[in-house]
């Protein structure tokens, strides 16, 4: 996406003036002035008027709705404001009045009239110490995408009482990356392998890898009992229903659920716990949580879908976490055709807590 004649709206804060007595010119006229000191009152500066933008389409954004475009382009306008801009025609393609669901063209020029953009008023701070910690989380990293091991407790982005999550800390690491875009998801309590694009063209050849189930993640998760060695595939269909809490939670159902798969294998036997490998190969909400639990071994310390007693007794060994970890990822790489495997190590605290289990 190539941008011509655009200058950004500054926001300069007006500067206020310290007097005394409540009169600046009362002030100066009880101070001796000097010509070699004048004294020069301060001015506020107002701010530059926002000026009408011009963007050229790319062979990036080529493809998409005008609305969506803008939406990811002007960050902090309200959608109702950007679609009134639609329908009054201040926001035009090729000089022409379009509609929201118009696609973008390469080539195509896309005139903004002139807009205030607000500036974020939580920005995220790249001196916190949970987001200066996931530079060191980055598994993988190119122009095109990055992988990142992304730490139990931070959600993937931010919303329902959140400031930010994981997406808005990682475009505060990169503010020079034109795009970062979540590939996929992983629960809040889940760890490990979490793709983000950087490129708009890698986020759809990604997806369509999804589509293809050419995608395969490998969680570890430690559950409860003694997981049977034969029990190697689940397909119980599953149906997400929202509580009035506004909490989320999904139920075997059948009859009206959707279709799901989950494929397991033992890894690790411990007195009273097992170690497996779960392969989802559908990719529903809280599938290999709900897949465990229906299958008499919840994960440890799930707070939806676990097992009291068992959670007690990991809580009890210093597990503090959901033991549920996206341990790899194989993909395609997008540009250079390779087939990629990345691997996330598991945090100390699990790999604390294994080593105080008994084997068997």
């Amino acid at each position: 996406m190539k941008e011509i004649k655009t200058k950004k709206a500054k926001h300069v804060p007006k500067i206020k003036l310290k007097t005394k007595h409540h009169s600046v010119v009362k002030k100066i006229q009880h101070k001796k002035v000097t010509p070699e000191k004048p004294i020069q009152e301060k001015v506020a500066v107002e701010p530059e008027k926002p000026k009408v933008r011009f963007i050229t389409i790319d062979s990036e954004d080529a493809g998409q709705r005008i609305d969506n475009f803008l939406l990811r382009t002007l960050k902090g306008v309200p959608k109702s404001h950007l679609y009134r801009l639609l329908r009054k025609g201040e926001i035009r393609v090729n000089k022409k009045r379009i509609k929201p669901v118009y696609k973008l063209l390469l080539n195509d020029e896309v005139r903004i009239a002139p807009i205030r953009v607000s500036e974020e008023k939580d920005a995220v701070s790249t001196g916190l110490n949970v987001v200066a910690n996931l530079e060191k989380q980055i598994l993988f990293e190119d122009d095109r995408l990055i992988v990142i091991n992304k730490p139990s407790g931070m959600a993937v982005h931010g919303g329902s009482g959140l400031s930010f999550g994981l997406i808005e800390a990682l475009r505060a690491l990169r503010p020079d990356a034109r795009m970062l875009e979540l590939v996929h998801r992983l629960d809040r309590d889940t760890s490990g392998c979490l793709l983000v694009a950087k490129k708009r063209s890698t986020l759809r050849h990604l997806h369509e890898q999804f589509r293809e189930k050419n995608v395969q993640k490998f969680y570890h998760a430690l559950v409860k009992g003694h997981w049977p060695t034969k029990l190697t595939r689940v397909t119980e269909a599953l149906k997400k229903n929202d509580l009035k809490s506004g909490e989320r939670v999904v139920v075997v159902d059948n009859i009206d659920g959707k279709e799901s798969e989950t494929r397991f294998r033992v890894l690790e036997r411990y007195r009273g716990a097992t170690l497996v490998r779960a392969f989802p190969v559908t990719g529903r909400t809280h599938q290999i949580r709900v897949h465990c639990q229906t299958s008499g071994h919840s994960i440890a310390m799930d707070a939806k879908y676990g097992h009291e007693e068992f959670d007690e007794q990991m809580k009890s060994k210093g597990l503090k976490r959901l033991f549920l970890h996206a341990a790899s990822i194989e993909f395609t790489h997008p540009s250079t055709e390779e087939r990629l495997k990345i691997e996330a190590p598991m945090e100390a605290s699990l790999e604390k807590l294994l080593t105080k289990l008994v084997k068997e």
